[in-house]
């Protein structure tokens, strides 16, 4: 299960963990959900454990944006949405940060769903409110499911198996699905963000169409100030209709928060040392090793911190597209992964921060490892034919070179693998039918480049006519969203409950659609037969089983070429802003759970 708003831009935030839920109260309104026995916080609770509910109201926070925005509907595939939209818009309930798999009524006060998970029903809480007061309602929830998968295909793929609704009052609706048995399903329509149906309905406003015009919200806060693709500026509402709600104390603290554009990350980080930015997560290792002695660190003005979650790593790799047609062999595939040389890039550019990356599921317990096991060989032997005989032994390791920059016996193996594909050196290139063999790696960070450089250069010695191609990030969204590239690095981040959202990633129903994230373009009949068994999974062992035999497959196949982890998070925020101490295991929180002293 994978909390999110389906956007490039947007956040990707992972919290859950699959088990079998308790049904001593099936079919009864509860006042949270949890897919491993019951939420820990009784009904009343006083607020999150990891929030401050002492925490001021108030203070301006300024955070970084890179690139331009030209839109303000996180929803739709369309345009370059605005950072930090989600501030605005509540959901039917909340995820606790604290919990593997929890969630607690927002805007719905209360759930219930039968015992075989067919249906689910919220109650809705009757002063609930959108910001111009009018209340919200079971025609508006019913409306942001429908507009939602009509807007966006993610969405549609995500939300597949609700397949209607019975609105019993103004306050209580039920969603029905296409099949029983999906215990993830009540969870997901949980986090379902509630639009306000009057008003995307009139002037002939479409939820597919990219808008600059400020909707009536239903969150905490709403915009304040807006510079079209230089500036964003959300204000705390004074009039939120939640903010003594339980599940809200504590939270939505600082005052106003201004997303400021810059035009790559090497600005946007002179401008948090200069203090015109307040908080930053730090993704570069250079930076990071050497951008941070300054006399604000030094002296305690400016924070520098390690902070380590409890989340698994997922993957991040560069991802070559299937669609075309020379990476649409597995020999290919494993090829350009031998060409790779981590260990010299963790030593010359990484300062020794990151580690490579092993599973789809790194740093968790569903990480596939060794020779798979009674269980998992079960659930792939039906598909023996279509898998690689690799991935009924011991899992694939990644290459491992000494450092030193010399990988010659590594390119001897990717010659060979490529030969075995056909693919021969003529005149000094790489071609096979007479056609030569290049990739145009796509990317939107400058930064990336000096990454991807010492790459090619291996490349070149197979024969490969590789090249860096840096675009602005409206063009390289409409690229990736039509999957126009050969290469591009992208992440799959991943929760320690795995579910729905696992179709989108790597289904065939999903490789053809636009502006959907199975990026690779995967089609692989053994692969969706494993998605489903894992959404289908009745026990935490049944889950972990079957996510490790996808694992395993989707690294047999060598579907990417992986990169690295870190194992925690790097930020520097200036003196004045702080956070929860302890942290929540599974998330940053911010800004919602920080807050501003007065210096």
């Amino acid at each position: 299960m994978v909390y999110f708003i389906c956007k490039l831009k947007t956040f990707c935030l992972a919290l859950a963990l699959l088990g079998a839920p308790s049904l001593a109260h099936a079919d009864e309104w509860r006042h949270g959900l949890s897919l491993f026995g019951e939420p820990d916080l009784k009904k009343g609770f006083a607020h999150f454990p990891y929030v401050n509910p002492k925490a001021p109201k108030g203070g301006d926070v300024k955070i970084a944006a890179i690139g331009s925005f030209d839109n303000l509907n996180a929803y739709t595939i369309k345009g370059n949405p605005a950072e930090g939209l989600a501030l605005m818009h509540d959901t039917l309930m909340t995820g606790s940060m604290n919990e593997a798999s929890a969630n607690y009524g927002l805007i719905a006060e209360a759930v219930k769903h039968p015992s075989d998970f067919s249906s689910v029903s919220f109650k809705l809480r009757r002063q609930a409110r959108f910001s111009d007061g009018s209340p919200i309602t079971a025609e508006d929830v019913a409306f942001s499911l429908t507009a939602l998968k009509k807007a966006n295909p993610s969405f549609r793929a995500y939300y597949s198996n609700v397949v209607g609704y019975d609105i019993a009052s103004p306050h209580e609706i039920t969603f029905r699905f296409s099949q029983t048995g999906n215990r993830e399903l009540p969870m997901i329509l949980g986090q379902l963000p509630i639009l306000k149906k009057a008003y995307w309905n009139a002037n002939q406003r479409s939820l597919a169409n990219t808008t600059l015009e400020i909707p009536p919200v239903s969150g905490a806060y709403k915009i304040a100030e807006l510079d079209p693709g230089r500036a964003i500026t959300y204000a705390r509402r004074g009039d939120y209709w939640g903010k003594d709600l339980n599940v809200n104390i504590g939270k939505h603290n600082i005052g106003r928060v201004k997303y400021v554009y810059f035009g790559d990350d090497t600005v946007a980080f002179e401008a948090l040392k200069a203090g015109e930015i307040d908080y930053r997560r730090e993704f570069s290792s250079r930076i990071w090793a050497t951008g941070y002695d300054t006399p604000a660190v030094r002296n305690g003005q400016k924070t520098k911190e390690i902070i380590a979650l409890e989340n698994p790593a997922g993957m991040q790799g560069f991802v070559f597209n299937l669609r075309r047609e020379r990476f649409d062999d597995i020999h290919v595939r494993e090829a350009l992964n031998w060409a790779y040389d981590f260990e010299w890039t963790k030593k010359n550019l990484f300062y020794g921060q990151y580690a490579r990356t092993g599973s789809f599921f790194q740093g968790s317990e569903l990480a596939a490892s060794g020779t798979p096991s009674r269980a998992e060989v079960k659930l792939l032997a039906p598909w023996r034919a279509q898998l690689p005989e690799k991935t009924f032994g011991p899992l694939f390791q990644n290459p491992i070179a000494d450092g030193s920059g010399n990988i010659r016996k590594h390119l001897r193996k990717a010659r060979a693998l490529l030969e075995k594909a056909g693919w021969k050196i003529e005149d000094g290139k790489l071609k096979k039918n007479g056609k030569p063999f290049t990739i145009e790696f796509l990317l939107v960070q400058p930064a990336f480049e000096r990454i991807v450089a010492p790459y090619i250069k291996n490349l070149a010695k197979l024969g490969i006519d590789a090249k860096i191609r840096t675009i602005d990030p409206t063009q390289y969204q409409n690229r990736v969203t039509n999957y126009d590239y050969d290469a591009i690095v992208t992440g799959f981040g991943q929760s320690l409950s795995p579910g729905n959202e696992q179709r989108n990633y790597w289904s065939a129903s999903a490789a053809s659609q636009p502006g959907g994230r199975n990026y690779i373009g995967i089609e692989n009949p053994a692969v969706d037969a494993l998605v489903e068994t894992l959404i289908f999974a009745k026990s935490r062992e049944a889950l972990i089983t079957a996510t490790r035999a996808l694992d395993r497959v989707l690294i047999s196949n060598h579907y990417v070429m992986p990169q690295w982890h870190s194992p925690h998070e790097r930020l520097a925020y200036w003196q004045g802003l702080k956070r929860p101490d302890p942290m929540p295991k599974h998330g940053l929180g911010f800004p919602t759970l920080w807050w501003k002293e007065a210096r």
